[in-house]
């Protein structure tokens, strides 16, 4: 298993098509982790499960070239048939427990938190990272409410396990998360919606400098 260290944290890339083609969409992912991403999760919401795990399977094989870990978003089924390095999940999907009883010890499990609480309940029923936010709402999820960088700030201090932040991050305004304490940012489409997720990447990557 890949240890959950912070820096996987750093440059998080969740993946959305955005009505791309697969090819397309590959390619996008490919200039990503070309860009430097730390750790990508692979989201995908209106698929079959076997679309899911074929589309895993490939997306896996790039990111071992760049030795770069997968997660899979919410599919605990298809992180396990993978072999993912972990999954992701929100407080309305499958407990820490159910997840940690189906995957076992060789995978990392990540849980949105979006207050102090759900932080430090996370951790006690041991997840290894955090994705909290949104920190400044967010264009993909409709109902991701945007909660203060205090609060963002007070999980970070709250636990001992790494935090990203999510939510409308892009370059524009990713220093105003600058002394909040997190451990990376959790990016969506200041990488798939670009041009160039390279150079959007690299960019990104050179602004957290400033901030981690």
């Amino acid at each position: 298993m890949m240890k959950a260290d912070k820096s996987i944290f750093r440059l998080y890339a969740v993946t959305d098509r955005f009505g791309m083609s697969y090819d397309e969409f590959l390619q996008k992912i490919d200039e990503a982790l070309q860009g430097g991403i730390t750790c990508l999760q692979l989201r995908e919401k209106n698929i079959s499960d076997e679309e899911f795990l074929k589309e895993a399977f490939e997306v896996k094989a790039m990111c071992k070239k760049y030795n770069v870990p997968l997660i899979i978003n919410d599919n605990v089924k298809v992180a396990l048939e993978c072999r993912a390095d972990g999954v992701h999940i929100g407080q309305d999907d499958m407990s820490i427990k159910q997840a940690r009883e189906m995957l076992g010890d060789g995978f990392m499990i990540g849980v949105s938190a979006h207050n102090v609480s759900e932080a430090i309940e996370a951790e006690k029923n041991g997840a290894d990272y955090l994705g909290t936010g949104a920190a400044f709402g967010s264009s993909t999820k409709k109902d991701a409410n945007a909660i203060s960088h205090q609060t963002i700030a007070d999980i970070c201090k709250a636990v001992s396990i790494p935090v990203a932040a999510i939510g409308g991050i892009e370059k524009t305004n990713v220093l105003k998360l600058k002394g909040t304490g997190i451990d990376g940012i959790a990016v969506i489409s200041a990488v798939f919606r670009q041009e160039s997720p390279k150079t959007a990447c690299e960019e990104l990557l050179a602004l957290l400098n400033d901030i981690i």
